[in-house]
């Protein structure tokens, strides 16, 4: 029997995942992108690209396509996408697992400030004009029109359109892992005074953060959201064993 699983992806923990899975005997997995990146990298999986329309769209979905388990593992800060999912799942009865990576923790030597999002990040940077980089998606660079006093390095994978409509901005385009002395290297070329960027985990862009740390320069973080309290695990070896136990149980039961 063909289990059918359905991965809500766009981070490297999805990648990693579809790749752990592709191929294995009896199961049938498909990756679902968002489709916001332009040229999102080469996955080993069948995937489908674009919105589902809610709640209500991924839930017909799972029933159209007899999906047996859904993963979410979008980016912790997706919390719409996250809620839709586990509304999706419950209605249909799919099973669901979801994989988020644990937050940073401050450590001696940080200058963290916690803000509830980006219009905070704004109030918290203040008047005083400052060197600024926004290591955060395109789409939420919006907000820091209203602070035209800074200068601004912007990293993103995709070219920011439209641009931020301030005097001063340098855009740069990346796709990671960052490490840790080509993070430093760009703070200090850039004179940058303070970070914001959103606490994502994991260890792909946590260069910037040991950088500022040993730079002695301020990190604005955007607060995670809330999620809904679905069985989750932090790393793509604990969803594989995850994963594991969840076909042991379903063959048990000759579903």
């Amino acid at each position: 029997m063909t289990h059918r699983i359905l991965i809500l992806g766009g981070t490297t923990e999805a990648r990693q995942l579809a790749e752990r899975l592709a191929g294995r005997s009896g199961l049938a997995v498909t990756l679902s992108l968002a489709g916001r990146t332009v040229n999102p990298i080469v996955h080993p999986v069948p995937v489908r690209s674009g919105g589902f329309g809610g709640a209500e769209g991924l839930a017909a979905y799972l029933r159209e396509e007899r999906i047996d388990l859904l993963v979410d593992a979008t980016h912790p800060y997706a919390a719409r996408i996250s809620a839709n999912a586990a509304r999706a799942a419950s209605s249909t009865g799919s099973g669901m697992l979801a994989l988020r990576r644990a937050p940073w923790q401050a450590v001696v030597g940080d200058r963290w400030t916690i803000v509830d999002d980006a219009a905070h990040a704004v109030s918290a940077l203040g008047a005083v004009p400052r060197k600024v980089f926004l290591a955060l998606g395109r789409q939420e660079i919006g907000p820091f029109k209203a602070a035209p006093q800074h200068s601004y390095l912007i990293r993103s994978v995709d070219p920011v359109e439209p641009p931020l409509q301030v005097p001063d901005a340098t855009y740069l385009l990346a796709r990671g892992p960052f490490a840790e002395a080509e993070e430093r290297r760009l703070l200090e070329e850039n004179g940058v005074e303070a970070i914001v960027a959103k606490n994502s985990g994991g260890m792909a862009t946590y260069g910037k953060i040991a950088a500022a740390r040993a730079l002695g320069i301020e990190v604005l973080l955007l607060r995670r959201p809330a999620l809904p309290p679905v069985r989750t695990v932090e790393t793509v070896a604990e969803a594989v064993l995850a994963i594991d136990h969840w076909l042991a149980g379903t063959n048990d039961r000759g579903v």
